[in-house]
């Protein structure tokens, strides 16, 4: 009979410890294995709504098939080491005082041994696994290989080898080595622990089994180096070298000695390597060691000195003869790499010669549509303008299309009013408003380009909330946008009222338009398992415990355009400027993508961040499934389109011939659509895009040239010039998009544009635009290559002409006078009578919260220049003719004409006492400035010509201008005024808001 004790509260304790700790455990794993479950089936979810559910399938898929396959292996093989090397340790391994030290750790590892080589092949099978699952789009490509139908000139192999094939066969190479090299330190590792490798020289160093082993490993290694040396081979197609800046490819050393040297490694590798399998059975290390030291030998005297020998002794005393065929090769690539290898490339005057009547009239399409609006800097005055409530916003920086309207095709700086939390006040800021109530933007808007009303102000040809003007918008709500909120929830039942705000609305009762949404661009989430699910991802309870999540409510999340394009097709690279259009009553975004390489063969490359930045744009183009910064070849292939109530994503081919795109599209099948499938409306607003353009300026300055000799000398280099209007000036000059007539040429087209300056100098070396004008003659690159000689200034240098002349520079240090802000808009440079002229806008911008307002043109055309009101004044004085010899449909800009007439004797400017000055005072501080300059001048002249009489009445008239310069500047600068003193008869407790003065 036994006898029952009571157990302590100690043990009582423990024993509930021991069951609490396995449920917390298990919980918490049960929490984990959810919140990874979220992140997956909500992000299926999102795909879902935009049809594409096979690229997540594909995508998933292919990395979990990649990293068990990659895991597997090195399992197997790490097992496999460990097993074979633990086997086939010694018995015995004497009492010598290495093995009695290695001995206590052989006792300590016992116990754990099993655990432990579990926890090695663990951690080796899944970093390998995610090694292979990193690789998943070079699988993809290698897996879906399509043809260029070109070879390379030395090895005769089409370029889809080295595009698709070669960097998965490398990368599978290096898992190999990977595996060789891991199993060695394993086998090494094992053998020395156990006594099968020793370091003490008593006895063998090292069983027939170490042996046998090592000798195995090291056989399989020079194996995979043969085939290393094999592939090499062809990597030097894409070898980057300083032969010339930026150059790729084979050069003469390395076809006639590094090329046979590699050969002969192939050789000695694959001997050597039998060596050590003859090691295997015959365990004696001195044949095979001399083997390896003359492998060694051999990669140092053949892979090393026999080329720098080459170079030095055949190459450097005749290198442009010896290396001029090579050179050709890397021309000939590049130029098709980044497809300017048609860019039409002519020679241009650059003559200043005053424009006769006929040269007016015949490069009106020029004149009549330069653009005066500069969409990066207008978009304060958009906000100031068009933002309705403090709640909408427009982007930093707007964009420039061009729409058919009554009157013809007109350019246009577009924007789209998008909602801003930012600026809903801080006592309205909670959940509810910021994720139920201010959801989406409203209306688009849009001015002429080329003109502006008489007080500066943009043309807006649509505007204002419900949208007006010459655009039919049936749906401007914007729930796509890029100043979209993190994530909205929308949707309600049908007969609920509305509470998702539209805009301010006098006429409503509420003071507001609200809308219910009921399109299909969020993803479904009105019942408890949805609600769970987007409160564990967005770690927010509310979404959970609201009453304004019911059954019909729908969730967006990810809604920029770019990140929208990006997760639908993962293999592009996004052009960073996604820009608004009007399409069939709705507003649509349209991005622009790219397929890009690093491995075309004999393309120089190009650092993708540093092509594309500049004085607007700083910032690096790194997105796609294969982010990279170097390239050596692009392609505009597709053009997607967002819609910004909808959400839909639509990926379009534009360049359907791109080998790249054609094997993306078998790894992602119906994802990319024809491109005949574009509908007409979107067609007519696609437009050539600005990143692959600088990439392509980049690249013109140098390979402009297609002769190997002038290529090497180096005599003919271009530069992107600096951009002039911003400070430093040490920035690129962004391309500009402009309505221009080409030389030679009877229409005009939209282009984008921009110069090129030679090296070390200012003037002006070519001029380049590409059509963006949908048709056959779309992505035309035509360059208008100036003499070496040439005087027509460049950018920078024009700039420096605007600042320096005495006039110009006056007049802008008078407008800077008082605190007003000078900001100068975008310099364009114009192909014109067999020169260029520049056309730059000034905007003012008055000193506290003032908003810029175009006030002034500045233009120059050889050593012409002029600041004036309007463009018609400003390019009649540069380019010495009447104003009304110019095409008479040229648009102005009107700023008014207040105290300014003309005396009907001289025709002279004349401000007299008793006339009215312009009500808006930065017009009048203009008029002002240009009266006291002429005043002035005037009487300098009267004095040298000894008129008393004349030089008194322009003294009377400087006065007068002075006058108004001064209530110009007090208008703009107002003083504060003292606050006044409370009256002393108030009763001490009067209460707040009943006459109480607050300063």
């Amino acid at each position: 009979m036994t006898t029952a004790y009571p157990s302590s509260p100690e043990a009582a304790e423990r024993r509930k410890g021991g069951v609490l700790l396995p449920t917390i455990v298990i919980l918490a794993g049960i929490v984990i294995a959810f919140v990874i479950f979220t992140g997956f089936y909500t992000e299926f979810l999102w795909f879902d709504s935009v049809g594409k559910t096979q690229v997540f399938n594909i995508a998933l898929f292919t990395r979990l098939i990649m990293f068990g396959i990659f895991a597997l292996v090195m399992a197997v093989v790490s097992a496999l080491a460990l097993i074979i090397a633990f086997r086939t340790r010694p018995s015995f391994v004497g009492a010598t005082p290495e093995q009695a030290s290695l001995e206590r750790y052989r006792i300590a590892i016992e116990p754990y041994r099993k655990w432990l080589a579990v926890a090695i092949v663990g951690i080796l099978s899944f970093f390998a696994g995610l090694a292979g699952s990193g690789e998943y789009g070079s699988y993809l490509l290698w897996q879906n290989s399509t043809p260029f139908g070109q070879v390379d000139p030395q090895f005769g192999i089409d370029l889809s080898f080295y595009m698709f094939e070669l960097p998965f066969i490398r990368f599978v190479l290096g898992f190999a080595f990977a595996l060789v090299i891991f199993s060695m330190i394993l086998i090494t590792g094992i053998q020395y622990v156990y006594g099968g490798l020793r370091l003490q020289p008593k006895g063998d160093r090292a069983t027939v089994a170490a042996q046998a082993q090592l000798s195995a490993l090291i056989a399989i290694f020079l194996l995979l180096k043969a085939v290393a040396y094999y592939l090499d081979r062809f990597g030097l197609v894409t070898k980057s070298e300083t032969l010339v800046a930026g150059f790729t490819g084979l050069k003469y050393t390395d076809v006639f000695a590094v090329l046979p040297a590699l050969n002969i490694m192939i050789f000695v590798a694959i001997i050597v390597a039998a060596l050590f399998i003859f090691n295997i059975f015959r365990r004696h290390w001195v044949i095979p060691t001399i083997g390896a030291g003359l492998l060694v030998l051999t990669s140092i005297v053949v892979g090393g000195l026999y080329p720098l020998v080459v170079q030095q002794f055949q190459v450097r005393p005749s290198e442009l003869v010896r290396e001029q065929p090579y050179i050709q090769r890397n021309i000939d690539a590049t130029r098709t790499a980044y497809d300017i290898q048609d860019a039409k490339i002519t020679e241009y005057a650059g003559s200043v010669s005053p424009p006769t009547v006929e040269t007016l009239q015949a490069s009106a399409g020029t004149l009549n549509n330069i653009r005066l609006i500069d969409p990066a800097v207008v978009s304060p005055t958009y906000n100031q303008l068009q933002q309705i409530r403090g709640y909408y916003s427009f982007n930093n920086k707007l964009d420039v299309d061009r729409y058919d309207l009554p009157q013809g095709q007109r350019g246009a700086v577009v924007a789209v009013r998008e909602i801003n939390l930012a600026g809903i006040p801080d006592g309205q800021r909670n959940w509810t408003n910021d994720r139920a109530v201010y959801t989406h933007g409203y209306g688009f808007v849009s001015a002429y380009d080329n003109t502006a009303l008489s007080n500066g102000t943009p043309d807006f040809f649509a505007f204002d909330i419900p949208p007006v003007g010459e655009l039919e918008v049936t749906q401007p709500r914007v729930y796509f946008g890029e100043l979209s909120p993190q994530y909205s929830i929308v949707g309600a039942p049908e007969g609920s009222p509305p509470v998702e705000l539209d805009y301010p609305d006098d006429a409503s009762p509420t003071g507001q338009a609200t809308n219910t949404y009921d399109g299909t661009g969020g993803v479904p989430m009105g019942s408890l398992f949805g609600k769970v699910l987007f409160a564990t991802k967005f770690q927010d309870s509310n979404i959970l415990l609201s009453d304004l999540v019911n059954p019909d409510s729908q969730i967006m999340w990810d809604r920029t355009p770019l990140t929208r394009v990006e997760k639908v097709a993962p293999w592009l690279t996004l052009d960073q400027d996604p820009y608004p259009v009007v399409a069939d009553g709705r507003i649509k975004w349209i991005v622009d993508g790219y397929t890009m390489s690093n491995e075309y063969p004999y393309s120089s490359r190009v650092s993708l961040s540093d092509a594309t930045s500049d004085s607007i744009s700083n910032r690096v183009v790194q997105s796609g499934l294969l982010p990279r910064d170097q390239i050596n070849y692009v392609r505009n292939s597709v053009k997607a389109v967002v819609d910004a109530y909808e959400g839909t994503v639509n990926v379009y081919a534009w360049d359907e011939s791109d080998p790249v795109l054609q094997t993306w599209m078998k790894a992602f099948p119906d994802v990319v659509e024809p491109k005949s499938a574009i509908p007409a409306d979107v067609m007519e607003h696609v437009r050539y895009p600005q990143d692959i353009f600088k990439v392509q300026r980049n690249i013109m300055s140098r390979y402009h040239v297609t002769d190997a000799v002038t290529f090497y000398n180096g005599t003919d280099v271009w530069i992107v010039p600096f951009d002039p209007t911003v400070s430093p000036a040490q920035v690129f000059q962004p391309p500009y998009y402009l309505t221009l007539q080409m030389p030679g040429q009877s229409e005009t087209a939209f282009s984008l544009t921009t110069t090129f300056a030679p090296q070390r100098r200012q003037t002006l070396a070519a001029f380049m635009a590409v059509n963006s004008d949908p048709g056959d003659a779309y992505g035309t690159i035509e360059v208008l290559q100036l003499p070496s000689n040439t005087t027509i200034p460049g950018p920078q240098q024009v700039q420096n002409n605007f600042e320096s002349d005495p006039v110009v520079s006056s007049q802008l240090n008078l407008l800077r006078r008082g605190g007003s802000e000078v900001e100068l808009g975008n310099l364009l440079s114009l192909p014109f009578n067999g020169g260029l002229l520049y056309v730059e806008p000034v905007y003012i911008r008055a000193a506290s919260d003032g908003y810029p307002l175009l006030r002034k043109v500045l233009a120059g055309y050889g050593a012409n220049v002029a600041l004036e009101d309007n463009l018609s004044t400003a390019l009649a004085k540069v380019l010495g003719t009447n104003p009304e010899a110019l095409p008479d449909s040229l648009p102005d800009i009107d700023l008014g004409a207040g105290g300014v007439t003309i005396d009907p004797d001289t025709g002279e400017e004349l401000v007299t006492p008793d006339q009215p000055t312009s009500s808006d005072p930065v017009i009048a501080l203009s008029q002002g400035i240009e009266a006291a300059q002429k005043a002035y001048a005037d009487g300098q002249a009267a004095l040298a010509e000894g008129d008393f009489a004349a030089y008194g009445e322009a003294q009377e008239r400087l006065r007068l201008a002075l006058d108004e310069i001064a209530r110009a500047e007090d208008i703009l600068n107002p003083q504060p005024e003292a606050v006044p003193a409370p009256p002393e008869d108030l009763p001490e407790d009067l209460p707040e808001g009943e006459g109480a003065t607050t300063a």
